[in-house]
């Protein structure tokens, strides 16, 4: 079986784990896992469930590393599997409480000034504080690229939903961001709000 990888993911590492081997898994795990698991993360704040989400899902990689069918990258196809576990860990153990009203935000802010103070992980820490409900349709959608009726299937809501808390979420960080804009990025990282 010849499998179209990503650079870094050789043939033989993909071979090698198709034959059920523990140094080809444990090669391919160690490739992915710390990209991974900021993947599940995004999703499940919490690093011990994270992690635990993670590594049952890189079970799930394994059992059906066959079914790959080399469409789209490979490091995609691993990431998909991720966010799929983390949906489900949340379906059973989290309740999503999602409005139906949406908001909009009319703040005029310099994002410029405010890309200049930013990195990416104090951007992650602000999404990381946004409710449950907002946190979960904005990974899918502005970071995994879900579409509204995805997500709204994959979460059990519908397309209106998925749009209010998408619209929530984004004027929820655009109200931090003002907040940054008008004073210091430490104080608002700090506290979350």
């Amino acid at each position: 079986m010849t499998i179209k990888v990503d650079s870094q993911v050789t043939d033989e590492i993909l071979k090698g784990c198709l034959k059920s081997d523990k140094k080809s898994q444990r090669q391919l795990y160690e490739m992915f896992a710390p990209l991974m698991l900021s993947v599940c993360r995004r999703y499940v704040s919490d690093f011990d469930s994270a992690q635990d989400i993670m590594i049952k899902a890189f079970m799930v990689v394994f059992d059906k590393l066959s079914q790959f069918r080399n469409e789209g990258s490979f490091e995609g196809w691993v990431r998909k599997i991720m966010v799929n576990e983390s949906l489900s860990w949340l379906r059973k153990n989290k309740s999503m409480y999602l409005e139906v009203d949406i908001d909009s935000a009319n703040a005029t802010i310099d994002y410029e000034m405010i890309s200049a103070q930013l990195n990416a992980e104090d951007l992650m820490t602000l999404i990381d504080a946004l409710p449950f409900g907002y946190r979960t349709v904005f990974n899918l959608y502005a970071i995994e690229g879900y579409s509204h009726a995805e997500i709204a299937e994959r979460l059990g809501i519908n397309v209106n939903t998925s749009k209010s808390q998408l619209s929530r979420a984004r004027a929820l960080l655009q109200r931090k961001l003002a907040d940054l804009d008008g004073s210091s990025d430490s104080k608002i990282l700090e506290n979350g709000n």
